[in-house]
């Protein structure tokens, strides 16, 4: 059976991912639920980096001797994935796979790949702060349009900031995506409103991967939450051999 690592993306814990690794865990696989640095309780949001999120997940691999393991991130988690995977030595991941994920070459950051309106929206929500956090109403209708309002403020309740650093440093790599030697994947929800049509996921960034393969499946930007058993399959898909 295969180990997965699923990072979570901005503003979420890996708690977020639970019910989808529940699915998992019953098809006899190993799950880790990383919560990255900026995202703990009592991190310093304002002072936390992106670096300091990517050597977080380092340090996670080595603190759990994870070796050989299928390693997700969810749309912010695209990056630190893709940092980690450069670090890391060769066979502690298998597969990256970017769940409706942002996919950054050198010296990109999270707002190189935004659209012009995300551009202006997260550094006036991080003012003096230097914290993002999404209103609730960009999150029931762009993020969790196939859930219900109840479900989407339930979530809105449970998420923290998010380290404007972490979204606005630019990621250093030794390799882009499409060069690095491990397998690549796409999961793709065809519902997913977060990004706007005219800028997507896929095939947009997901594209920088060069070879990948690519899984769809029904849903919105949050299918972790509004259909776990579903995204466990798909996750399942995207991490065989």
């Amino acid at each position: 059976m295969a180990t997965y690592v699923l990072v979570h993306g901005a503003c979420h814990e890996g708690q977020h991912f639970e019910e989808c690794a529940k699915h998992l865990r019953a098809a006899e696989h190993t799950v880790f639920l990383p919560t990255l640095k900026g995202n703990r309780p009592g991190d310093s949001r304002k002072t936390t980096t992106l670096e300091d999120a990517i050597n977080s997940l380092v340090d996670y691999f080595d603190e759990n001797n994870i070796h050989d393991a299928i390693l997700l991130g969810h749309s912010w988690g695209g990056l630190p994935i893709t940092g980690a995977a450069d670090r890391l030595a060769p066979g502690r991941v298998r597969r990256l796979i970017y769940y409706c994920a942002f996919v950054p070459n050198n010296g990109e950051s999270l707002m190189d790949m935004c659209p012009p309106h995300y551009q202006a929206l997260f550094p006036a929500l991080a003012g003096d702060t230097g914290e993002v956090l999404f209103p609730l109403p960009i999150l029931r209708e762009a993020f969790f349009n196939d859930g219900s309002e109840a479900d989407a403020k339930a979530l809105f309740d449970s998420l923290n900031p998010q380290p404007f650093n972490t979204m606005n440093d630019r990621i250093a790599l030794s390799k882009n995506p499409a060069e690095m030697q491990i397998g690549k994947s796409f999961l793709h929800c065809t519902e997913d409103t977060s990004l706007p049509q005219s800028l997507p996921f896929h095939p947009r960034l997901s594209e920088k991967l060069g070879l990948y393969r690519l899984v769809s499946m029904p849903g919105s930007h949050s299918t972790f939450v509004t259909a776990p058993a579903l995204t466990a399959q798909k996750i399942m898909e995207a991490g065989r051999d």
